[in-house]
């Protein structure tokens, strides 16, 4: 029977609900792009230069995986695995993991996807010159708005999970709740 393995310290529950949700948040935008990679342009006004299937089929495809393993690895952010290297991995099972190893990684993650939004932005107000795709009417401009939209609240979710884990790792704030409590 295998042990259940715990954190360091207690994680805040919101973070818990939160690494949950990522998965959940970037999947409406992962089955969004889909019908994309096969030709069908989602409402989209353009006529972008025709790609073969074999190329944007797997593209579209990869791309939506990428996204959902890298929602599913912000688990890691308020699991044991975040913290120490599993056992069955080689050379280095069972060590812990530097908390800098993982907290700028993470932030860095998290200020690109603030990029994103900033840049989403920009298009969505026409701001500076920026313009978005035109689309065939109103409702497809607003399914994409949407999709889009909650993808682009990845980057303050990472950064919020990112800062309850350093909450949590970090022995400067171990140390001060220590002598707080």
């Amino acid at each position: 029977m295998a042990t259940i393995k715990h954190t360091e310290r207690p994680v805040p529950a919101w973070a818990e609900r939160l690494a949950h949700l990522m998965p959940l948040i970037g999947l409406p935008v992962c089955l969004w792009r889909l019908p994309i990679g096969f030709g069908f342009r989602m409402g989209m006004d353009t006529h972008p230069e025709p790609r073969s299937l074999w190329f944007t089929v797997p593209y579209v495809f990869a791309l939506s995986l990428l996204s959902e393993a890298f929602a599913l690895a912000c688990l890691g952010l308020v699991r044991w695995w975040g913290e120490t290297v599993p056992s069955w991995v080689p050379f280095a099972g069972g060590r812990r993991i530097p908390p800098m190893l993982v907290i700028v990684p993470a932030t860095l993650a998290g200020l690109v996807f603030i990029g994103l939004l900033a840049d989403y932005l920009l298009c969505m107000f026409e701001i500076g010159g920026f313009a978005t795709v035109p689309y065939d009417n109103g409702w497809w401009r607003l399914l994409a708005d949407v999709v889009g939209g909650l993808f682009l609240l990845w980057g303050p979710m990472v950064l919020a999970l990112t800062w309850a884990y350093y909450r949590r790792r970090s022995p400067l704030v171990a140390r001060l709740e220590s002598k707080a409590g």
